[in-house]
């Protein structure tokens, strides 16, 4: 039985800050791991979602589990929006810091002078026009929020309610998610987290935050 695990990233990044959150979900599930890298600024989530798809559906696995990273995880939800992931292998989702609710800070930095180019069209299409989100049950979802206030939004004046640094607690909970965990870290640092990967590896395995 071959179990697969890919982690796409989030905006301005590459994939290669998630390689120590792949290789300890690596030796905890006995399972393989990949990272799926995408244009994070130059290309919409929608666009992104059907690329990920392409590679998903390249893979042989049994199991097929994915974790997403802040925007990585709208890539990943719009996957199964579209209808791209009904054709993959069973598995488990966990998103980390993902702005499942729009972005209070990517409102903000939107406003500042080159705001939106800096932020790309993805954040341009999916967090600068707020829009009712629902999971739809497909796959056990669980989300990890960080509450260590440490990042972009405090710059900006995005503040004043419990955060990771860049989005609010609030903005990563949506309707029909299996389960939510907030834990002490930064936006930044969910992948670099022993304990966001002990929990992640849990959840993947027994659909729970916890063992």
């Amino acid at each position: 039985m071959r179990t697969v695990v890919v982690y796409v990233h989030g905006l301005w990044l590459t994939g290669l800050e998630g390689s120590l959150l792949r290789r300890r979900l690596a030796r905890d599930l006995t399972a393989e791991t990949l990272a799926f890298s995408y244009r994070s600024v130059t290309s919409t989530v929608t666009a992104n979602a059907k690329t990920l798809a392409e590679f998903l559906l390249k893979i042989r696995a049994d199991t097929l589990h994915l974790v997403g990273h802040s925007l990585g995880g709208l890539v990943i939800l719009k996957l199964f929006e579209n209808g791209d992931g009904a054709s993959l292998p069973p598995g488990r989702i966990v998103l980390l810091g993902s702005p499942l609710q729009g972005s209070s800070t990517a409102l903000k930095v939107a406003r500042l002078p080159f705001g939106k180019t800096i932020l790309g069209r993805g954040v341009d299409e999916e967090l600068l026009n707020k829009a009712s989100r629902r999971w739809n049950g497909e796959r056990d979802l669980g989300v990890i929020a960080a509450s260590l206030s440490l990042g972009l939004g405090r710059l900006v004046g995005a503040h004043g309610a419990p955060s990771d640094g860049t989005i609010l607690v609030d903005e990563t909970k949506v309707e029909g998610i299996s389960e939510h965990l907030v834990l002490k870290t930064s936006h930044t640092g969910l992948p670099f987290s022993a304990e966001v990967a002990r929990r992640t590896g849990a959840f993947l395995r027994f659909g729970r935050f916890s063992r």
